[in-house]
């Protein structure tokens, strides 16, 4: 029997509209917290007359095909409708200039792209990062003894803030449920600067851990490291490798078996010459090594959560 044809088209329409609803799940959450690093020092475009801009973002998605499908077929960098970032009251879509200055790249750019392409439900990733901090005292943990710190505090309330407001800040998120899934760390070149902070950093990150997950709510929240790999494969300096060592140790801690990883970062670090800068504490302002150093704790966090 034949179907009237406003039928059929009522029933095309309405596949259609189903197909392109959004997915109806709760907002997957991820923070991600730490110091300059993390706030991101990758240059969006390098200096032409230093190297032929080597090391931004521009030289990287104009000669490497890996990187190209970072801008749209008219060269505008892209956004993803589906991964929206908060990163100390900048917000908005993910795309480049969410880094320490709206000319500059993080982690969170490669991260929220890998976590984009493995979630259905709206990503969010939340940034709290400020320059030149330390575990041993400015997020210095509650159960590390001594003065809480100051940004552990702020993180925290920044954090509870924007989840008691996605509407407010994303309007596009009202009434929708969220749930934290994950959160990033990268930070440490504070704490490689004198010996004592060096020596209780593992003590300071297990604990670190462990209260956030408290104070969150969320007894095994996967947490991913990305270590202090300044100055690549060849760094000499102990204190810089004891750090790494110590941002390494407590994902093989029987309680963080399979819920933590740390990333290792040193193969990810360009020289200056090949570099938008020569601030090696700043991975020389390179956008591919921020990049990669995001796309790998994204690789990790989906590992964490798969298991």
């Amino acid at each position: 029997m034949k179907r009237p044809l406003l039928t059929l088209l009522g029933l095309a329409i309405g596949t259609l509209d189903l197909a392109a609803s959004p997915p109806s799940g709760p907002v997957k959450v991820f923070i991600l917290a730490g110091q300059s690093n993390m706030e991101g020092a990758g240059k969006i475009e390098g200096d032409p007359n230093r190297n032929s801009g080597k090391g931004s973002l521009s030289h990287l998605a104009g000669n490497l095909e890996k990187y190209k499908h970072l801008r749209d077929k008219e060269g505008n960098w892209s956004e993803r409708d589906d991964v929206l970032i908060w990163y100390l009251e900048r917000k908005g879509k993910l795309a480049p200039g969410f880094g320490a200055r709206p000319s500059a790249i993080g982690p969170e750019y490669a991260f929220g792209h890998v976590m984009g392409n493995a979630i259905e439900e709206p990503v969010l990733l939340i940034k709290t990062a400020w320059g030149g901090k330390s575990l041993a005292k400015d997020f210095r943990p509650p159960s590390s003894g001594g003065e809480l710190g100051p940004y552990y505090k702020e993180m925290l309330v920044h954090v509870k803030g924007v989840l008691g407001n996605l509407g407010k800040h994303f309007p596009g998120l009202k009434g929708r449920d969220h749930e934290l899934v994950g959160f990033g760390w990268h930070q440490g070149w504070n704490d490689g600067c004198g010996m004592p902070a060096t020596l209780e950093y593992e003590k300071n990150l297990a604990n670190f851990i462990r209260d956030v997950r408290k104070e969150l709510g969320v007894k095994n929240l996967p947490f991913v490291i990305a270590d202090s790999g300044f100055g690549g494969v060849n760094q000499k300096v102990d204190r810089r490798l004891l750090i790494r060592k110590a941002q390494a140790a407590p994902e093989a801690y029987s309680e963080f078996k399979g819920n933590v990883d740390c990333v290792q970062t040193a193969g990810f670090f360009r020289p200056a010459d090949e570099s938008p800068s020569r601030q090696g504490y700043h991975w020389n302002g390179n956008a591919e090594t921020y990049y990669l150093i995001g796309e790998a704790m994204g690789e990790a966090m989906k590992k964490l959560r798969d298991q």
